[in-house]
């Protein structure tokens, strides 16, 4: 169970690649940029809520 708050190497380098890229972005591109990606976030929640929801039926 501890290990489950830590990311994979794969998860690291995904987290490289996109501080590159916000280090790239203006102020106004990176408040734009965090906020789709905070969407996203939001959205793979609701479809988490679904599976789990749907399969315990």
């Amino acid at each position: 169970m501890n290990n489950i708050n830590r990311l994979t190497l794969e998860q690291e380098f995904k987290i490289a690649l996109y501080i590159n890229q916000i280090n790239l972005l203006n102020k106004k591109s990176t408040k734009k940029y965090l906020t789709y990606v905070l969407k996203k976030m939001m959205i793979k929640d609701n479809v988490i809520r679904y599976c789990i929801k749907n399969t315990s039926n």
